[in-house]
């Protein structure tokens, strides 16, 4: 009969081992105060690095907001009013004939080299691949085109041949097809941009406070565990660990209200007001040009509304004032002192007197007196184009009024959160030292 060799017993692994050991000593007083400091320990750890890693994302979405995307905003609007306002020059410049003004010119010169930074800007900031560098990319290949058609529309035009004017109708149809539309499209993904940054900087750190709430309960509990055993009402150790916990907690909570109330400031009182006066400046500049091109094309481009014909350059001025217009009406609804509301104010003004000298100069184009409403839209007095220079300024100081509020606010918010990621850092390290000597003196008790 063959012998069957005995069975060998099952080795345990270590973490077995280490598991059984862990719960012997866990029966004890001692081994259930280790465990004890161990836990409140990591607790208060996890609460430090909890908070530290998400104010430090905010704190960084913060700084984004301020020196990173709302900039590239304002550059990308700046772009698109930079080739607006060329527009603008252009067509003005032509109607003044082999008179142009050197600040006719000049300007003209100006607002394409500063489109033509812009998109060096915007190319540098831009993720490669993404779509902004597409568009940048697009406005760059057409912003030669265009200068192109200006200057045979200048060349034919100082020569009398009325060809310049079709040269400059044409540019002008492809800055309002073609790179206007472009430059909106980057002008709203650097919008989307901001947007995600402002939520990524304002959303309470719940986790880090539950974490910082739960690490105070334990630590209030095992001092309740320590007086029902020892009748000893403190334990320097736990109290410590307490106090660098609660002063974190009141940091986090404290310091990110502020900074949210901050941020939320300035969005509410910067962010959506210079986007009503980016639209509304934009719109000025667009009825100017409008206005322009609807002497240069003396009805030559006509457009039908309910059986009727206009003026194409004429009806798309009605459409612009009508936005700008409304613009204004909010900008003023959102302004909330006297240097924003002021020059919003000054605007409409100018935009009213704009309106009556527009309708004088219609009607003499409309009698067929070309010169007299000629001299109405860029004469040396009482013409339109001073009304359109005084909207224009007053929208710049609103536009800067607004953007250092912006700043102000944006930077306060920031602010508010300097520090914290590694001051709870710190104080974390600190109480959790707190906790493990709290726990250590009582544990001496028992050697």
């Amino acid at each position: 009969m063959a012998v069957v060799p005995p069975v060998p017993p099952t080795r345990r692994t270590a973490f077995a081992e280490g598991a059984e050991r862990l719960r012997a000593a866990a029966t004890t007083e001692p081994g259930r105060l280790r465990v004890l400091g161990a836990v409140l320990a990591l607790l208060v750890l996890a609460f430090g690095a909890v908070t530290a890693w998400q104010t430090s994302a905010r704190s960084a979405a913060a700084d984004d907001v301020l020196h990173r995307s709302q900039p590239l905003s304002a550059g990308a609007a700046g772009i698109y009013r930079s080739l607006a306002d060329a527009n603008t020059a252009a067509s003005t410049g032509y109607l003044a004939g082999g008179q142009e003004t050197p600040d006719s010119r000049d300007r003209y010169e100006k607002d394409i080299r500063t489109a033509a930074a812009g998109l060096v800007t915007a190319a540098a900031n831009a993720e490669p691949g993404s779509a902004s560098e597409a568009t940048i990319a697009r406005l760059n290949q057409l912003l030669p085109e265009y200068k192109g058609l200006i200057e045979r529309a200048r060349t034919y035009n100082r020569q009398g041949y009325p060809v310049g004017g079709a040269y400059l109708r044409y540019a002008n149809e492809k800055m309002q097809k073609q790179m206007l539309p472009a430059a909106e499209d980057l002008y709203s993904t650097e919008n989307r941009r901001l947007t995600g940054d402002y939520g990524d900087a304002t959303p309470y750190p719940w986790a880090a406070i539950a974490l910082g709430v739960l690490a105070l309960a334990a630590l209030g509990r095992a001092q309740h565990r320590m007086y029902r055993r020892t009748n000893r009402v403190l334990n320097h150790g736990l109290v410590a660990a307490s106090a660098a916990t609660t002063v974190a907690l009141l940091w986090l909570v404290v310091g990110h209200a502020f900074a949210r109330s901050g941020l939320d400031d300035s969005y509410e009182h910067g962010i959506r007001s210079l986007n009503v006066l980016h639209d509304a400046r934009i719109a000025s500049l667009k009825a100017r040009g409008n206005e322009n091109l609807s002497l240069v094309s003396r009805g030559a481009e006509t457009v039908t509304v309910g059986g009727t014909s206009y003026d194409a350059y004429y009806h798309d001025f009605d459409k612009d004032m009508a936005v700008l217009g409304k613009g204004l009406t909010e900008a003023a609804r959102l302004a909330d002192d006297r240097e924003g509301t002021d020059p919003v104010k000054a605007a409409e003004t100018d935009m009213a007197v704009w309106k009556q000298r527009h309708a004088a100069a219609r009607a003499e184009d409309e009698h067929g007196n070309y010169q007299q409403a000629l001299d109405k839209v860029i004469g040396a007095k009482g013409a339109t184009g001073e009304c359109f220079d005084g909207v224009d300024r007053s929208l710049v100081r609103a536009i800067g009024h607004e953007q250092a509020e912006f700043r102000q606010a944006a930077g306060d918010g920031r602010d508010a959160m300097t520090g914290l990621p590694a001051g709870a850092a710190v104080l974390a390290v600190l109480g959790a030292a707190g906790a493990v000597a709290g726990i250590g003196r009582r544990l001496s008790e028992y050697r």
